[in-house]
């Protein structure tokens, strides 16, 4: 009798928690949205109060400029911070919040490439990565120790939580996430970037700049565990006609974000 209301109780969970992606994909989510979003606010504090923040005021209405498209497009209100932090690097968390590394915005040309990574990052909360990705986690392990030790990241368990939204060990990348989610996250910033009225072309153009950051060594830190540089062209290219329509309706209704660095 126990067994078999284990068994029923295990199959309503598991039906529970079925959702889907913004590209339709099927998704293992239970986690509540508010837990995460906790999770992400704390973690975001954290950072802000332990990493040093930029004062470049042209980098910082940049990030500001182009954030600003983007999330005119998702909704709600986000917060956009610059790091001082020459790695080619940038986030967004649940609670939507944003992080852009000072090294990124050195790197590119214009608005439309940095466009291209704050959209990608924010395709992973659209996509409620972090909540798959904890869902996953807690579904062998106890989720309590772990959304209770993010408020504690020197600690180990407190990194391994913190790595779960897609941040790590020195606010580095310590649990990466999957090339599903990777590709998943290209697919709707392209679209995103596209319908805020920035050149999805240029998106090929950032990715190949990334990949080159790397002169013939190992990979930027941003790429390293993304899927690779053939593939990632392949599947921009393969959705660049739907986004290049999306771009061409944005400018025709008047969006054209000018974002200069």
């Amino acid at each position: 009798m126990l067994h078999k209301f284990l068994l029923s109780l295990a199959c309503a969970l598991t039906l529970s928690a079925c959702a889907t992606s913004p590209t339709g994909r099927s998704q293992f989510i239970y986690m509540p949205d508010t837990q995460i979003n906790q999770m992400g606010l704390q973690a975001f504090d954290n950072l802000k109060s332990e990493k040093a923040l930029s004062n470049n005021s042209r980098y910082i209405q940049f990030a500001d400029c182009v954030a600003e498209a983007l999330v005119h497009e998702v909704g709600g209100d986000w917060e956009v911070v610059v790091f001082q932090d020459d790695s080619l690097n940038a986030f967004a968390l649940p609670g939507n919040k944003i992080g852009v590394h000072s090294g990124l915005i050195d790197l590119v040309d214009n608005q439309d490439q940095l466009a291209a990574v704050i959209g990608h990052e924010i395709g992973h909360v659209m996509a409620r990565h972090s909540n798959e990705r904890m869902s996953q986690e807690t579904a062998v392990n106890t989720g309590i120790a772990l959304i209770q030790a993010v408020s504690a990241p020197e600690t180990a368990l407190g990194q391994s939580a913190i790595g779960l939204l897609g941040i790590g060990a020195q606010y580095g990348i310590i649990l990466p996430y999957s090339r599903t989610h990777e590709s998943e996250a290209d697919i709707i910033g392209l679209e995103l970037m596209a319908k805020a009225g920035f050149d999805p072309r240029h998106s090929i153009t950032l990715w190949q700049k990334m990949d080159a950051a790397g002169n013939g060594q190992a990979p930027a830190e941003f790429l390293s565990t993304h899927p690779s540089h053939d593939t990632r062209i392949e599947d921009l290219n393969k959705h660049m006609p739907k986004a290049l329509k999306d771009y061409q309706q944005a400018l025709s209704i008047g969006k054209q974000p000018r974002c200069s660095k």
